[in-house]
């Protein structure tokens, strides 16, 4: 394994990863008491045919998804990938950076910008833009990229759950790709990546616990 340790100005940092499930209440069942690690009801993305689940970690979460309505997500990249990579098991699916460049990020890439909404359960309304989804699903050793149109105390890693264990965030990725490829996309900014053989695609991450780091990784 090989750390990307080297970049420019801290302009990315890792936003959240996206686990695939097949089962969402089955799996923040496991994810809870396999890990001590509660969950927050997401929203539903009527677009993809997808729900999902969020499991705050301070500035950082993990994202549950799965496929709600089977016909829609077959008509849609996030739905098919999802209930794809699921099949086998809970698996990550993609990873995503966040960044206050985000215009800046896409005119680099040749990216376009999207923004989106949800409404949490307590009425709050969440507002992002983001750009790379679809490529980040096409060859997921690539993130796409976030910034969060709320107050810093609404973002999704600040959510109140029962953690029983202290989560504070992402310690590390593991990604399957040529090294200099992920750090052209990334413009050179360090991540905290472990670079591992095998499919190309995010191959696993950890989570740094007062009890030790949980490792997740492809089934």
């Amino acid at each position: 394994m090989a750390a990307l340790v080297e970049g420019g100005p801290d302009v990315y940092w890792i936003d959240h990863v996206v686990v695939a499930v097949e089962d969402l209440d089955a799996a923040a069942v496991r994810w809870r008491e396999g890990f001590g690690l509660d969950s927050a009801p997401g929203g539903v993305h009527p677009a993809w045919g997808t729900h999902n689940r969020i499991l705050p970690l301070g500035p950082t979460y993990v994202e549950l998804i799965a496929v709600l309505d089977p016909t829609k997500a077959a008509t849609t990249d996030l739905g098919r990938a999802v209930g794809e990579v699921s099949a086998a098991g809970d698996a990550p699916l993609v990873w995503c950076v966040g960044t206050d460049d985000l215009e800046g990020t896409a005119s680099r890439l040749g990216l376009d910008v999207g923004g989106g909404s949800r409404r949490r359960p307590d009425g709050v309304e969440l507002r992002w833009r983001s750009a790379g989804l679809k490529a980040a699903l096409a060859a997921p050793w690539r993130p796409f990229f976030i910034s969060w149109d709320v107050e810093p105390d609404s973002h999704p890693g600040r959510g109140f759950v029962h953690h029983t264990v202290d989560a504070p965030g992402i310690a590390w990725l593991e990604v399957a790709c040529e090294p200099a490829a992920l750090v052209a996309w990334l413009g050179g900014e360090a991540m905290p990546v472990r670079f591992v053989d095998g499919r190309p695609g995010l191959r696993g991450f950890g989570l740094s616990t007062a009890r030790g780091t949980i490792e997740i990784r492809s089934p």
